[in-house]
């Protein structure tokens, strides 16, 4: 079981379940909401728990997804996309060691210039393959 939480602890979760390996998205959106880049990994939905949620609110951000934080201290935790059995979490949400590690890059071609590109497998100009 892995467990996280927002800053402030107004929004604390459980992961009874296997975490997918970290993706880095580069997209606008994420770049906006994070400053730089969204570090996700991600749980099947029936495997996450939510054991705190009286800070957490949610923002439709698209036509098919909405992005979950806490309205109290502004952490950024979680991407919900319509219609997926998954959950995108914050890697920096996560209480540590993860034992996660950075397997690759998503819509590099709209990564900020102020930064490099490293690490990971892979790097896709949209989505992972499969979503």
């Amino acid at each position: 079981m892995k467990s996280g939480s927002c800053l402030c602890g107004a929004v604390k979760y459980e992961v009874h379940g296997p975490l997918r390996n970290v993706v880095a998205c580069h997209c606008e959106q994420c770049r906006k909401q994070t400053g730089t880049y969204m570090s996700a990994t991600a749980a099947k939905d029936a495997d996450l728990r939510l054991v705190e949620d009286r800070g957490l609110k949610w923002y439709r951000s698209s036509d098919t997804a909405r992005r979950g934080f806490c309205g109290e201290c502004g952490s950024v935790l979680f991407w919900k996309g319509d219609g997926r059995d998954y959950t995108a979490i914050a890697a920096g949400s996560l209480d540590g060691p993860t034992g996660l590690r950075l397997d690759g890059h998503i819509f590099c071609e709209s990564a900020g210039d102020y930064y490099e590109i490293a690490g990971g497998d892979y790097r896709r100009q949209r989505w992972l393959k499969g979503d």
